[in-house]
């Protein structure tokens, strides 16, 4: 069954209705939790989002000494990195073969190198901090997404076939086994034959960075604030060859300024109108947790060729049984159904594991895909002391451990050679990558028509525990959400960042915004930027919901 959030708000505390299967052994309550700013401070560094990226990289600077503020605008851990499914693996997405087309082959061994160094610092620092977090080595499978004897299988074959060459060209533990089988498959559905990327890896990501964050309570030159939503961002003063000097100016919601030497925007997505986000196509992605025989399925990360590619892998259930983890479907936010997409995984899965026992957790999180495929991790564009970590393209937890390492370094102004391949200033990769930058703002310009469409004609429409979107023509569109006692909430349905008007997610109950995927819960609070703030509300009940599902 779907786990749903039974508390009346817990938009503070992650970004969807869902539960995802990392609750089962980290429940949110266990989480620790940080008081809001009440004063005006100044620090060193100012981190702002506490997730994976954020606490990695305030963990790397205070192992150097630097003072640290961490800054959340909800709940430390209430982002993504609670709702990923675990995977730490240089064995990118997008291929080296298509990395090397838009970076050369000096790039691709620089995202081999770089990712598999984020892999293995996971499990230096949960050994050094005694953090039990289920990390482990183990392979990764590549496998066609067609059925022995179908042309299609034979060619992507050989698609992989030469993935693992040119993967152990640069670097990689790879291999093509062409009779691979992942033992425990055991229906009559033959995909056999892939890559075999050897000494990958898995965690349990709350578990791990509840430990990083505890280890850092206890550090003097450490501080974070929870539930401090950062409005404005700015750089003060001039500095020209060495002359002058310029800091950082931080705004909180709360009125309270931060100055800082030099501040981090670890929010998935910078808190600005464009630049590199337009360089960024956003996606939802889905998982769900079933129930089998401990030792039934082999422990390995495996993966599908499909474009929305299918992801599994193990973690911890009980003492009888462990949770197969099986992720995909992916689609652009706000822009497909989301309902059928748990269907489909259910169906995939217990087509080829007939030992699949109950379905007990089923979320989504969002996925950040850059254009030339590598993420942004340096100084923002325009800027000389903010630095952005954003576009993971759905490897964000070893990017945002990764970001950890080359910020410390050049905030340090030490030379690291990945850091080139990750600037936000970067051109020639995103010279090769124009026809896709075209095609994809051409492709979100469109979703501007629903600024004359509506999702439902009258309130009485909408179902009890539901929104969507009254748009009557000669106002302006309300995003309106029904509790299941039948109260109603009314919002601004247009997403502060640039204006688009929000979708009804059903499965997460959210509006999210089919633009630039900003994201907001049923109380209208902003759970994923680029927006900055929440959407208005728009009438009396809205504003009461909003203020108490904040407090």
């Amino acid at each position: 069954m779907t786990q749903i959030n039974t508390e009346p708000y817990r938009s503070m505390q992650t970004s969807g209705s869902t539960e995802p299967v990392w609750t089962h052994k980290l429940p949110w309550s266990q989480i620790p939790e940080f008081l809001s700013l009440d004063k005006d401070l100044e620090t060193d560094i100012a981190i702002i989002g506490a997730g994976i990226a954020g606490i990695s990289t305030a963990y790397e600077l205070v192992k150097r000494g630097k003072q640290v503020t961490l800054i959340e605008a909800r709940n430390v851990l209430s982002g993504e990195t609670g709702r990923t499914s675990g995977h730490l693996t240089n064995d990118l997405d997008d291929g080296f073969l298509e990395i090397a087309k838009k970076h050369g082959e000096d790039g691709a061994k620089q995202a081999a190198a770089s990712h598999a160094w984020a892999r293995d610092r996971i499990g230096e620092i949960a050994e050094e901090l005694n953090i039990e977090c289920e990390y482990r080595r183990l392979p990764a499978y590549d496998i066609s997404q067609f059925t022995v004897g179908e042309k299609k299988h034979e060619d992507e074959l050989e698609e992989l076939k030469e993935e693992a060459e040119y993967q152990r060209k640069i670097g990689l533990e790879t291999r093509f086994d062409p009779n691979l089988t992942v033992r425990g498959w055991t229906s009559s559905i033959d995909q056999r034959g892939g890559m075999v990327a050897d000494n990958q890896a898995t965690f349990h990501p709350t578990k791990y960075l509840v430990g990083v964050l505890n280890w850092l309570k206890t550090q003097p030159n450490f501080q974070c604030y929870a539930r401090t939503r950062v409005m404005d961002i700015k750089e003060k003063g001039i500095e020209l060859l060495g002359i002058g000097h310029k800091t950082v100016e931080i705004q909180t919601e709360g009125g309270h300024t931060i100055k800082a030497e030099n501040a981090i925007e670890a929010t998935c997505v910078p808190l600005q109108k464009l630049s590199v986000i337009i360089q960024l196509e956003f996606y939802r992605s889905y998982c769900i947790a079933v129930r089998v025989p401990k030792g039934s399925v082999e422990d390995c990360l495996l993966y599908d060729n499909a474009e929305a590619y299918k992801y599994v892998r193990l973690t911890a259930c009980d003492e009888k049984d462990d949770y197969l983890v099986v992720g995909g479907c992916d689609h652009k936010v706000g822009q497909e159904e989301e309902t059928p997409r748990f269907d489909e995984l259910e169906k995939w899965t217990r087509e080829r594991f007939p030992q699949a026992g109950s379905t007990d957790y089923k979320w989504s999180g969002q996925i950040f895909e850059p254009v030339d495929y590598m993420g942004y991790i340096g100084k923002n564009q325009g800027c000389d002391k903010i630095y952005i970590v954003t576009g993971d393209s759905g490897d964000g937890l070893t990017h945002g451990v990764l970001a950890g390492r080359l910020l410390a370094d050049e905030i340090d102004g030490v030379r690291n050679p990945w850091a080139g391949l990750y600037s936000p200033k970067r051109v020639g990769s995103m010279l090769k990558s124009l026809p896709s930058m075209v095609s994809h703002d051409l492709q979100i310009n469109t979703q501007y028509k629903r600024v004359v469409q509506t999702d439902i004609e009258d309130i009485e429409d909408l179902p009890r525990g539901c929104g969507g979107v009254l748009n009557k023509g000669t106002k302006k569109p309300l995003a309106v959400y029904k509790d299941e006692n039948g109260n109603v909430k009314q919002f601004s349905a247009f997403c502060p960042h640039l204006k688009g008007v929000v979708c009804w997610n059903h499965v997460e109950k959210s509006f999210d915004c089919p633009v630039h995927g900003s994201r907001f819960s049923k109380e209208g609070i902003c759970v994923m930027g680029p927006s900055k703030a929440g959407l208005a509300p728009a009438d009396e009940a809205g504003e009461k919901e909003q203020v108490a599902a904040a407090a």
